[in-house]
């Protein structure tokens, strides 16, 4: 792989002149190759990667939910055709094709437990191609997208059994 985007995996906030030093590159090449890759649609967006558990009261967290699916493939589209409907519910984080039970498996966020029931009974289970699901609800994230998210913190709940 590329190190300009092994470095921007890692850390998407180096400055152009961070990464020229970490290349060997000049900061206006490290630039113009950057533009490159975005205009080449290599790389598609930049993100933060949220610990949600540390959200505060003012933001409340979210629900999230890995569903599996197993659909009908189209005659001329495959999977393709419900993989793009599935990727446009803006509720809808990440689409996966994959092998096993299951074809389809999604990662969702809501606001609540009910949301993510309701997505899946009134949105997804009535699309045509969809045969059957399967949610599975993320109780802990521990790592997400390579980092760390969880460090040791305690449950509150710990030492309050009496």
């Amino acid at each position: 792989m590329n190190k300009v985007l092994r470095i921007l995996e890692e850390n998407a906030r180096y400055t152009n002149e961070e990464i020229a030093m970490m290349t060997g590159k000049t900061a206006v090449e490290v630039a113009e190759e950057i533009d490159r890759l975005e205009k080449d649609g290599v790389i598609r967006g930049y993100k933060a990667i949220v610990d949600r558990d540390r959200l505060s009261d003012e933001m409340p967290n979210m629900v999230s939910a890995i569903i599996e699916l197993r659909v009908t493939p189209k005659r001329d589209a495959g999977f393709d055709e419900i993989a793009e409907k599935i990727a446009q519910y803006s509720e809808v984080e990440d689409v996966y094709l994959m092998s096993g039970g299951y074809d389809l498996a999604l990662t969702i966020t809501a606001k609540s437990f009910k949301d993510i029931a309701l997505f899946v009974s009134q949105r997804l289970a009535t699309l045509d191609s969809v045969l059957s699901t399967a949610t599975h609800f993320i109780l802990s994230r521990y790592k997400e997208k390579g980092v760390v998210l969880h460090t040791g913190q305690t449950d509150e709940r710990e030492g309050n059994w009496f």
